[in-house]
């Protein structure tokens, strides 16, 4: 029995924050589009793993939730009316006679499409584990913060010193019991000024130091610290356990799509094309020489990559899509 295929102008493949602009960048182009991502939601990292983390690197917007950003997201691409295939895998490429990319998924369903751009992050993602008390994964000890009432009154043990830990810091402060911080430097990977705030927020913080064990009878009840220069580890209360030290990502099945790749990365050029003709990437998924992972960067590239992709398709229209007020 043949494959069951979709037509669309432009294909998304990775539906966070970058490939909902990009759908909503199509749209504006006239352009049907079809987003396509390995999770069962929307949202990429932002709305698997951090929906309550305030988001703070958006060109005027002071600071946002997370879900309430990817929210506002797809209802500025909704008037186009793009169309999302989610929990559902890209897998393989080929190109047809006409030089059409088709992407096959991993239920074996094909997109046949004009072009296609990959905003897929870092890809799949795992947490790094804490070496200290796997045991107590979902009994106390989490990776990530989705719901942050459910640590309010706790005693918060969070480890890291990236900028992830002293957000969930900052953001348990308010409802926990207490909130301690852990990192096993006596420097911090994380912006001074959040640093700073979690000081002054009342957090005891504890470096040059890392938890030697978890303890509790089905569930978290205390962490031993063990702390450089002490003879003794350090015995903390501890009902909740927040590891934040940061993630493995994996581009999967993309490393064998013939993609020329540097550090884990899609080498792209100015105009956001791969090495592949009619493929395009743009977000944290690219690597260019002078490259920035901001998501503020990623939406620009997005931009760049959908409009060369609309050329592409039909060299006649011009690069510049024009400005939005111009049709409102």
């Amino acid at each position: 029995m043949p494959a069951s295929r979709t037509p669309t102008d432009i294909l998304i493949v990775g539906a966070g924050p970058t490939g909902l602009y990009g759908a909503y960048c199509a749209g504006f182009r006239g352009l049907s589009t079809v987003v396509v991502d390995a999770l069962p939601e929307p949202g990429g990292q932002i709305g698997a793993l951090y929906p309550e983390k305030e988001i703070r690197d958006v060109a005027g917007i002071p600071g946002v939730r997370g879900r309430d950003f990817v929210t506002a997201l797809l209802s500025q691409a909704e008037s186009y009316g793009p169309r999302y295939l989610l929990g559902r895998q890209a897998v393989a490429l080929d190109h047809s006679r006409a030089g059409r990319p088709q992407v096959t998924l991993a239920d074996g369903h094909v997109i046949d499409a004009g072009a296609v751009v990959l905003t897929a992050g870092i890809g799949t993602f795992t947490p790094r584990a804490l070496p200290a008390g796997e045991e107590f994964l979902g009994r106390g000890l989490s990776y990530f913060v989705p719901d942050p009432t459910a640590h309010a009154g706790h005693d918060v043990l969070v480890v890291g010193g990236g900028d992830s830990a002293l957000d969930w810091a900052l953001a348990l402060g308010p409802i926990a019991r207490s909130v301690t911080l852990v990192h096993r430097r006596s420097t911090f990977r994380a912006h001074a000024a959040s640093v700073a705030a979690v000081t002054e927020g009342g957090a005891r913080i504890i470096t040059d130091a890392e938890v030697e064990t978890l303890v509790g009878n089905g569930a978290v009840r205390e962490a031993h610290v063990r702390v450089r220069g002490e003879a003794r580890p350090r015995v903390l209360r501890a009902d909740s356990v927040v590891a934040a030290l940061g993630f493995v990502g994996s581009l999967g099945p993309l490393t064998t799509w013939g993609l020329e790749l540097r550090r884990r990365s899609v080498v792209v050029d100015s105009r956001m094309r791969t090495s592949l003709d009619r493929v395009y990437a743009a977000g944290d998924i690219t690597e260019y020489e002078g490259k920035v992972r901001l998501m503020s960067v990623g939406f620009g590239e997005v931009a760049t990559a959908v409009n060369n992709a609309a050329v592409a398709l039909d060299p006649g229209l011009s690069l510049f899509p024009g400005h939005s007020t111009e049709t409102a």
